[in-house]
């Protein structure tokens, strides 16, 4: 008997897990579930699952930081995103991070379960509602390279971290650096932007997409 694809959960609100959880069981075998990005890098080399499934908007570190860190430490799980975020320029984000699939979070059950499927078989899915020409044409061309400001991954992280509201205290405890260099980068960031303030730089980055912040619904 062939055993069943293993599929990795992380998203920060439990009734989502809960939910897929039960979508998931009948075809796959589900090796865990957690709430935020670093969690998830952690779970993904214990778990080795076939597929992961992730928000994007998670606390600590979010979906896209989190796929790429897996892929600087040389993991290559397809990752799915299940996410809120409807428009093409996080669809984008996610693509060019290495994502296997974009669906959103209103979508038929049955997508979520077609990109899986696709994920495993090694091809890219998006959700219809999202496909465009260009759009298109990027899945065709495969992973690019971003646009606009082009951030290290530690200044990503930082970022985020910055954006959720955290203190360089505390970024410095969940990233392992000082709160120096925690501070080093924030202003290294403001100064390549022209930036005077950290709310500037919060609100360049939200506007740019270079962050993933849950909206109110």
């Amino acid at each position: 008997m062939t055993s069943k694809p293993k599929i990795l959960l992380a998203d920060d609100h439990a009734i989502v897990l809960e939910g897929l959880q039960r979508l998931l069981e009948p075809e796959f075998a589900l090796v865990g579930m957690v709430q935020n990005g670093l969690q998830l890098v952690e779970a993904c080399a214990t778990t080795q699952p076939d597929v992961i499934v992730a928000d994007i908007s998670m606390p600590v570190l979010n979906g896209i930081d989190a796929l790429r860190r897996l892929r600087r430490q040389g993991d290559s799980t397809p990752v799915v995103f299940l996410t809120m975020h409807p428009d093409v320029t996080s669809a984008t984000r996610a693509l060019e991070a290495g994502a296997a699939g974009y669906v959103l979070k209103h979508a038929a059950s049955d997508e979520l379960v077609a990109a899986i499927r696709d994920a495993l078989a090694g091809r890219t899915f998006v959700s219809p509602t999202l496909r465009t020409p260009a759009m298109d044409e990027r899945l065709v061309r495969g992973p690019g390279k971003a646009t606009g400001i082009e951030l290290t991954p530690r200044q990503q992280e930082v970022l985020q971290l910055i954006a959720e509201g955290k203190s360089a205290r505390e970024i410095g405890l969940i990233l392992n650096i000082s709160p120096r260099t925690a501070e080093t980068h924030k202003y290294k960031m403001m100064d390549d932007l022209g930036l005077s303030t950290t709310a500037e730089l919060v609100h360049y980055a939200i506007r740019h997409g270079l962050v993933a912040i849950e909206k109110a619904p």
